[in-house]
């Protein structure tokens, strides 16, 4: 192979041929992250507060809002420094980091929403059984093993992939640490790294949307049953948002993994990973607002609190230094220095 030293940085050149839309990039994916972040971080703590929302769906819904606030701020925060700055560079530390925790929320998600759909399946086809099967050991234990199963999916394919020879070569075509263009720079068999990920998409990704298919066939059967249409409507509507994102994410993530690779990476595929990466955390939460009553309720419930507990500091607030009525404050048209008359 010659000498070569070792790589110690990798520079990400993902769209630098187009600086027009990186700009564009830039200031879109920082509109999304802060709703990411805003949308995601209220389901958490809604889903906390509200006593109403102490249900195995609730709990599994904010582990995914914990699992895209993570997954959105292990690789976004990174991608506008360098949308914003020459600096297109990063450590060969940080991009084994963002690899492996981008990965392995990614392979979370995929048996999260599998557990979720088992969930809508015991709740729609088995209620009466509902609070027995789901109970808090077992789904307590399925967001855990979730959890575990993809850290370990990404430990072993980060490692297996960081650990090959680059032989001097850093240039990554893509906006993150990517584990398919890493591979593209390694100047050794990848037969063993090719062999792990397909068996990894396979357990991953298509066994998990399988599972998640023949639970809403299920699903389905148990809802045409209904005789009332406001019964099939409501039964209906509790697992209608699920699906959405289930379309959205494996919609993304079969385009990206299973399709044919190329030799070097076009912009429509990095615009599609950008997606998959920040469209979808974005969306889960208005998904889940728009569609789901009691979110909604608990949602405005909570507003309503922290709006009236903060207008009551304010007015106590403003008491106390200066104005005993506050319904009497000075306006504009008042003398400088005048005070009002409070009863």
């Amino acid at each position: 192979m010659g000498n070569y030293s070792a790589v110690t940085e990798f520079f990400l050149v993902g769209l630098s041929q187009y600086p027009e839309v990186q700009l564009f990039l830039s200031v879109l994916c920082l509109i999304m992250y802060l709703i990411i972040l805003l949308g995601n971080s209220l389901l958490i703590v809604v889903s906390i507060l509200d006593s109403r929302l102490h249900t195995p769906m609730y709990f599994f819904l904010g582990n995914l809002s914990f699992l895209d606030i993570c997954y959105t701020s292990s690789s976004i925060p990174q991608m506008l420094i360098m949308f914003m700055s020459e600096k297109k560079s990063i450590t060969f530390l940080g991009c084994a980091l963002q690899m492996v925790i981008s990965l392995g929320l990614g392979s979370t998600e995929c048996v999260l929403l599998a557990v979720m759909a088992y969930d809508r399946y015991v709740a729609i086809c088995n209620p009466l059984r509902y609070p027995v099967i789901m109970n808090k050991v077992l789904y307590v234990h399925m967001a855990v093993w979730s959890w575990v199963i993809g850290c370990l999916n990404s430990l072993v394919q980060t490692v297996s992939t960081m650990v090959l020879p680059f032989c001097g070569h850093n240039i990554i075509d893509h906006l993150t640490c990517e584990i398919l263009a890493l591979l593209k720079l390694v100047c050794s068999d990848i037969t063993m790294n090719v062999l792990i990920m397909t068996v990894a998409s396979i357990v991953l990704l298509m066994v998990p949307l399988l599972l998640i298919f023949v639970s809403y066939i299920f699903i389905l059967s148990s809802i045409l049953r209904i005789n009332s249409a406001e019964g099939r409507k409501k039964a209906f509507s509790t697992c209608s948002a699920h699906l959405t994102v289930v379309i959205l994410f494996y919609g993304s993530a079969l385009f990206m993994y299973m399709k044919p690779k190329s030799k070097h990476t076009n912009a429509s595929d990095e615009i599609i990973g950008l997606s998959y990466g920040v469209l979808t955390p974005m969306l889960n939460p208005i998904i889940y607002s728009l569609r789901n009553k009691e979110v909604k309720e608990a949602v405005k419930k909570i507003l309503n609190f922290f709006s009236s507990s903060f207008l009551s500091s304010l007015r106590s607030l403003c008491s106390d230094i200066q104005y005993p009525d506050c319904d009497k404050m000075p306006d504009e048209n008042s003398a400088v220095g005048s005070t009002p008359e409070c009863s």
